[in-house]
C-alpha cells in the first residue's frame, strides 16, 4: 500500500515545505504556498505503471566533444501554417515539448485542432481531456473537410495515454489540456501543482526518448500567467501565448521562450466561422481604412520581432473639464506617454498640461517598440492644433528627453514595408541616414533631428 503524506509546495518556484508557511524562504514570494497530498508509490506500482522506451537507454555516459555529437537526419518538422513556422523559428523540432497558453475562448484548441488537420503526410494524435469525441468532430467539419491522418483520444491518465501513443507511432502529439491530466502515482486532484509537474515530467521524458515533438495546452490565471507552478515553463523547450481580445477578431501568437529560435517573432490570425485565418499583412487590420484625413492619427512603422508592421495611432486632446487631467492610453504605456507629454511641454513649448490626453493603438494591439514614439508625438501635436496628416504619411523614431529624434533598428525593413504598402513620405531620424541607399525608394524619406522640426515642416 502506497504511503500517503502532506506537504506544501510553492506554486512559484516549486519549493516544498512540512508546514505552510507565509513567505516562501526560496523565492520570497508571499502566500504561494499550497497543500497537497502526495501519494509515494511501492515498488511493485512503479513496475506495473511505468513505460519503457523502444531503444533502451545507453548505460553510462561520458563527456563528448559538441564536433562529435551527431543530429538525425530530420531536424524539423514543417507546418501547412506559415505563421505557426515563423513563431517557432522555421517548423516544429523533432522531441520538443511546447506549450502553448491564453485566455479561456481565444482559439487555443481550435488552432492545434486546424494545425493538426491541415498535416495530411503526418499521423497526428489529438488527446482531449476536455471536449469529447463528438464535440471535436464538429469543430473538425467546421474547419477542415479534407481527410487526413488525425486520431481523437479522449483519457486524462498520462499512463494510458503515453501507452497508446507507443503503439500508434505518430509524428506530433497534442495535448488538451495540461491540467485536465493526472498520473496514478500522484493522489492529489487533476490540476494541482504535483499533478501538473508529475504530467509534465512525464511527457518531457517521453518526447525526449522517442523524439515526438508534443503541443501541450494549458490554462492561464487571472492575471494572465500559465496555471500551475513555475516549474511547466522550465521544462518545457517552447512557451508560446495565445492572446487577443475577442472584441476583435485578431489573434496573436507570440514565443515567450524558445531553445530552438528567436523569442521576438509573433505570428497574427483572424477568427473566422471556418477557423483562423493566416494574416500574412498584418497592416491591413492594424490600418483602419476612412474617406478623409482626420487631426489626431498618424501611422508608425514598427517591428515585431523580424516583421514590419504599420500601426496607426490616434490620440484625442481636449480641454480638461475637471481639475486634475486626464491621461489615458490603451495599447501603449501609460508612463511613457506622460514621458512624451512632458518632452513636448518643456521642449516644444506645447500646452499639454492642462488638456485630457488619450491615446489609443488602433486595432487594439499593443506595441512596446521606442520606434511609435515619433508617431505618437505626430498624432498628440495633430490633436492639439486640429490638423490632419495626410494618410500617406508615416513615421519611425525614438523621442528622448532632451527632444532629439533617436534612431531605430531595421530602418530599411521599415521603410520597404511603407514603400510596398503605397506610402509617399516616412519621417524618420537623421542619425539613421548613414548606409542608406535612397534611391533604391520611391517613397520619399525626410530626415529630422529634433520634434521642433517635425513642428515646423507638418504644422506650420
Amino acid at each position: 500500500m502506497a504511503k500517503i503524506k502532506k506537504i506544501f509546495i510553492c506554486s512559484e518556484c516549486g519549493a516544498t515545505s512540512p508546514k505552510w508557511m507565509g513567505k516562501c524562504s526560496s523565492c520570497g514570494n508571499w502566500n504561494t504556498y499550497q497543500e497537497e497530498v502526495i501519494s509515494k508509490p511501492t515498488t511493485t506500482e512503479l513496475k506495473r505503471a511505468s513505460w519503457a522506451p523502444k531503444e533502451p537507454a545507453k548505460q553510462g555516459s561520458k563527456p563528448v566533444l559538441v564536433e562529435d555529437i551527431q543530429t538525425g537526419q530530420r531536424i524539423r518538422y514543417t507546418t501547412p501554417d506559415k505563421e505557426l513556422n515563423r513563431v517557432l523559428g522555421g517548423g516544429i523540432v523533432q522531441g520538443s515539448l511546447i506549450l502553448i497558453g491564453g485566455q479561456p475562448g481565444i482559439g487555443k484548441s481550435t488552432l492545434m485542432l486546424q494545425v493538426a488537420l491541415k498535416m495530411d503526410k503526418a499521423r497526428i494524435l489529438y488527446v482531449s481531456g476536455e471536449e469529447s469525441e463528438e464535440q471535436i468532430k464538429m469543430r473538425a467539419e467546421r474547419i477542415s473537410s479534407t481527410p487526413n491522418n488525425c486520431y481523437i483520444l479522449n483519457e486524462t491518465n498520462i499512463a494510458k495515454i503515453i501507452k497508446h501513443t507507443q503503439n500508434l507511432e505518430p509524428d506530433l502529439v497534442i495535448i488538451d489540456s495540461i491540467q485536465t491530466l493526472s498520473s496514478p502515482f500522484i493522489e492529489s486532484m487533476p490540476g494541482s501543482i504535483s499533478q501538473i509537474r508529475e504530467c509534465a515530467g512525464e511527457l518531457q521524458r517521453f518526447a525526449k526518448t522517442e523524439h515526438v515533438p508534443i503541443f501541450v495546452i494549458g490554462h492561464i490565471t487571472k492575471d494572465g500567467s500559465i496555471a500551475g507552478p513555475k516549474l511547466l515553463e522550465h521544462v518545457v523547450d517552447v512557451v508560446l501565448q495565445f492572446e487577443g481580445d475577442q472584441h476583435y477578431t485578431y489573434r496573436i501568437l507570440r514565443t515567450l521562450k524558445n531553445r530552438f529560435g528567436s523569442t521576438d517573432e509573433m505570428g497574427i490570425y483572424e477568427m473566422q466561422a471556418n477557423g483562423l485565418r493566416e494574416v500574412l499583412n498584418p497592416s491591413e487590420l492594424l490600418i483602419s481604412q476612412k474617406e478623409e484625413d482626420l487631426s489626431g492619427s498618424a501611422i508608425a512603422a514598427t517591428m515585431e520581432g523580424m516583421r514590419p508592421m504599420l500601426i496607426e495611432t490616434q490620440a484625442l486632446v481636449s480641454t480638461a473639464v475637471y481639475g486634475t487631467p486626464q491621461r489615458s492610453a490603451t495599447g501603449f504605456d501609460l508612463r511613457r506617454l506622460s514621458m512624451l507629454l512632458a518632452v513636448l511641454e518643456k521642449r516644444g513649448g506645447l500646452p499639454f498640461a492642462q488638456n485630457d490626453v488619450f491615446l489609443n493603438i488602433a486595432g487594439g494591439i499593443r506595441v512596446d517598440d521606442p520606434a511609435i514614439d515619433l508617431a505618437i508625438v505626430s498624432a498628440l501635436i495633430s490633436s492639439l492644433e486640429d490638423v490632419d496628416i495626410s494618410s500617406k504619411i508615416c513615421f519611425a523614431g525614438e523621442v528622448g528627453l532632451s527632444g532629439e529624434i533617436r534612431a531605430v533598428n531595421r530602418i530599411e525593413q521599415r521603410i520597404q514595408e511603407a514603400d510596398k504598402l503605397g506610402f509617399e513620405q516616412i519621417f524618420i531620424s537623421k542619425y539613421n541616414l548613414k548606409g542608406l541607399q535612397l534611391e533604391k525608394y520611391d517613397i520619399k524619406v525626410n530626415s529630422l533631428g529634433k520634434i521642433e522640426e517635425l513642428y515646423q515642416t507638418l504644422f506650420t
